[in-house]
């Protein structure tokens, strides 16, 4: 068996939502990943005296792919999103606050069907590109 399969959507994302928990572990958070497909945040973290609580966003992708934000941007909530590419293989992280997702949809139409997206242009930027000081330590 090879040690990256091709994952399924599934697999795909909660290998993103935990790589996310272990990395913001490492900066001091303690994380708890939500209901999966719920809608809101994917993970709530709290700083280790529960001064700081921050709601996270997370959109892994098997590839350097856009990233889908449904039929409207009403969806894009919480206080950082992190879009996690090539998880299974050489996972990059963008830390996006949701403004900032939402400044840079791009609104598709398709057969009468309105859809959003984040390509891949308007997330890979130097400002978001692992930048997860942009959360901060929760120690």
């Amino acid at each position: 068996m090879s040690l990256h399969p091709t994952l399924d959507p599934q697999l795909t994302g909660n290998v993103g939502l935990y790589y996310c928990c272990y990395r913001l572990s490492l900066m001091g958070w303690n994380v708890m990943p939500t209901a999966r497909n719920a809608r809101g945040v994917d993970i709530i973290a709290y700083s280790r005296d529960a001064s700081r609580f921050v709601g996270v966003q997370v959109k892994a992708l098997s590839k350097r792919n856009p990233v889908p934000l449904g039929t409207s941007l009403d969806k894009v909530m919480g206080d950082f999103w992190i879009i996690v590419n090539k998880v299974a293989t050489a996972p990059s992280a963008y830390i996006m606050l949701p403004s900032e997702v939402t400044e840079r949809a791009h609104r598709g139409e398709k057969e009468g069907r309105v859809s959003y997206w984040l390509q891949p242009t308007d997330y890979e930027h130097e400002t978001f590109k692992e930048a997860w000081e942009r959360i901060g330590h929760g120690a």
